[in-house]
């Protein structure tokens, strides 16, 4: 596969997330209403650190993902594209009492990421450093440049102040040796790292201990929405599957739904595709786990 898979998987190579929905939280509650809302810790969060988070519903179901960025006067919420219009509604419709100002910024910026094993070297040599933590994130010429992964690679991801300033940040990388990474890349490399997506392996009806993405979880932050389920979850210690990261026998790509047997146990195919790299049926599924 060319369009950019190799030079993600050796290299580096840019990718276009500008369509990702992009708002922006103002006001002097936003901190303890997102805090309120998400699963992660955000009101102790400081300027230039950011988490991953679930929203839930009351009965503990991932209704969005999200990653929050936490900026000296306001939150930036990058979500997928399908979720934009989603996490807005959900975020308003908490608003009671607080002082709570969201802007949906999406269509006046732009955002990029440049991801592969190379990719903090090529962003030192344009003059952009790779903040450490993951989610933490440091200004760059006007931009912010985040360590955030859509493909599980290492890499950054990149949010401009307008899609003109995308345009010409991705010619930069172009020309310092980054070739653009297609959506068929993308999901090829995210699904061989076993990194799931909210839309095909997480779902509204999926718990947060079924993705296994606990990092999205707080558990010593206080009450927010949809906490009992999960406490309740970790108490038990057990939840009846899990997203996983399968390899399978044979070269028929299942399609999402398919029921295949796991190690001995049923599955259910969320995401599939023959990897490059091994030649093999690679998946994202939902694994029956035994008691």
């Amino acid at each position: 596969m060319s369009n950019g898979y190799e030079a993600l998987r050796t290299g580096a190579a840019w990718i276009d997330l500008s369509a990702r929905g992009r708002i922006v939280a103002r006001g002097r509650d936003r901190a303890r209403l997102l805090h309120n809302i998400s699963t992660n810790e955000v009101k102790k969060m400081m300027p230039g650190a950011g988490c991953y988070a679930f929203l839930l519903n009351p009965q503990g179901r991932i209704q969005a993902d999200l990653n929050l960025f936490c900026f000296e006067g306001h939150f930036l919420i990058d979500t997928e594209p399908e979720l934009r219009e989603k996490v807005h509604q959900h975020i308003r419709r908490y608003i009671i009492a607080d002082q709570v100002e969201l802007e949906d910024s999406t269509e006046a910026t732009g955002c990029l990421a440049v991801e592969g094993p190379g990719a903090e070297a090529l962003l030192a040599s344009l003059g952009a450093t790779m903040p450490e933590a993951d989610f933490a994130h440091a200004p760059w010429e006007g931009r912010t440049v985040a360590r955030a992964s859509a493909t599980g690679q290492p890499g950054a991801r990149i949010f401009c102040p307008s899609p003109e300033d995308a345009q010409a940040l991705a010619a930069r990388l172009e020309s310092a040796g980054a070739p653009a990474a297609s959506s068929e890349a993308v999901r090829t490399l995210r699904i061989e790292n076993g990194k799931p997506r909210y839309g095909d392996d997480i779902r509204e009806t999926t718990l947060p201990q079924e993705t296994q993405q606990m990092h999205a979880v707080a558990f010593n932050k206080g009450c927010y929405l949809g906490q009992e389920i999960v406490e309740r979850i970790r108490a038990q210690g057990h939840v009846n599957k899990k997203l996983m990261r399968i390899e399978l026998e044979g070269g028929a790509l299942p399609e999402p739904g398919a029921k295949v047997t796991f190690e001995g146990n049923d599955a259910e195919i969320t995401s599939a595709v023959v990897s490059p790299a091994s030649g093999r049926v690679t998946a994202l599924a939902f694994v029956r786990v035994p008691r």
